[in-house]
């Protein structure tokens, strides 16, 4: 299994490739952004690990530039910088996860199997639509329909509203949206969850700052209630 890995810094570089060589993994090294784009049109990886800050493009476009041509792929940052906008940017541009160096062999491993799971998981069989508010979801077309409008979605806000659908009407916990969407192995301190929730919002609410869809249970986690649950 192909991943390719980005990143301008030498050591970095051979560190993650030699982390992922010894855990089973064929790792494809690219030296800058415009390798990265190169190399992912030629072997097609089934996860891609993007620094942000290179020569000659940069890891967002990087990441734009795949999107447009792959809207499955699993994508992961693995960047010094780690102010929230960045973070949100890399959300918006279709990012699965954010890890911010310095980190560790396991954290690394834990959150590529973790997106592999999910890629996997999502290809194997046929979902059915399904809706909440006024939204239609279509999980194998990564996308959701209003009225006349199309929403593009990542697999990971698919996962997410499809887990407020089956628990329509009660609260899902935080952990559980870690665990199902995330996988078990993902470190349940981390704000990414309320990060995509936001982004998620914007999308697919007509007022984000009074969502409907998506409600916030506080101490608990989140939960779609249809309007006929509405008080």
């Amino acid at each position: 299994m192909k991943i390719l890995v980005a990143d301008d810094d030498p050591l970095t570089l051979e560190a993650v490739c030699t982390c992922l060589t010894d855990d089973g993994f064929t790792a494809v090294p690219a030296r800058h952004g415009a390798e990265a784009l190169e190399l992912w049109q030629q072997h097609r990886p089934s996860l891609l690990c993007l620094d942000i800050m290179m020569p000659r493009m940069d890891g967002f476009e990087v990441c734009r530039r795949v999107r447009a041509g792959d809207a499955a792929v699993p994508i992961l940052f693995l960047s010094a910088k780690n102010e929230e906008i960045d973070i949100v940017v890399g959300l918006e541009l279709g990012a699965d996860d954010f890890i911010r160096k310095p980190f560790g062999k396991r954290e690394l491993l834990a959150r590529v199997r973790a997106a592999l799971r999910r890629r996997v998981s999502q290809g194997g069989r046929a979902a059915a639509s399904f809706s909440m508010g006024g939204l239609t979801v279509f999980p194998d077309e990564l996308r959701a329909t209003r009225g006349s409008e199309s929403l593009d979605l990542t697999p990971r806000e698919v996962s997410m509203l499809r887990l407020l659908h089956e628990h329509t009407g009660s609260p899902v916990h935080r952990d559980t949206f870690l665990d199902r969407c995330w996988g078990l192995d993902y470190f349940p301190e981390s704000r990414t969850l309320d990060q995509h929730i936001a982004q998620l919002r914007r999308k697919i609410e007509a007022d984000s700052a009074a969502p409907l869809i998506i409600e916030t249970v506080r101490g608990i986690g989140y939960r779609y209630r249809p309007d006929e649950q509405r008080i």
